[in-house]
């Protein structure tokens, strides 16, 4: 019988988060730029990255899941910063 480890199982929701993010997507419940698609990207890179590091080691495939961590991290700095602007130009002046 194979032993699953707590880093594999972080692999397995790490996938499952990420997947589950993609499917939400396409049937138009979540919004590619809100913060629960971008949070579920970057905590299922997350559990995927643990996976390799704690487990077997695969270059490319942690290659692959920093750069989507990395872009869903920029997502959600970016949805911020355009809030905030947002937020700012719909007050009045005050003069």
């Amino acid at each position: 019988m194979t032993t699953i480890f707590w880093h594999d199982w972080a692999g397995y929701i790490g996938v499952l988060l990420v997947l589950l993010a993609f499917l939400l997507l396409q049937a138009h419940k979540l919004h590619g730029n809100g913060l629960a698609y971008q949070s579920m990207n970057i905590l299922g890179a997350l559990g995927v990255m643990l996976s390799l590091l704690f487990g077997r080691f695969n270059a490319p495939a942690f290659v692959m899941e920093a750069a989507w961590a990395a872009i869903g991290i920029y997502g959600v700095l970016r949805g911020v910063r355009v809030r905030r602007e947002s937020r700012a130009a719909r007050r009045p002046d005050d003069e």
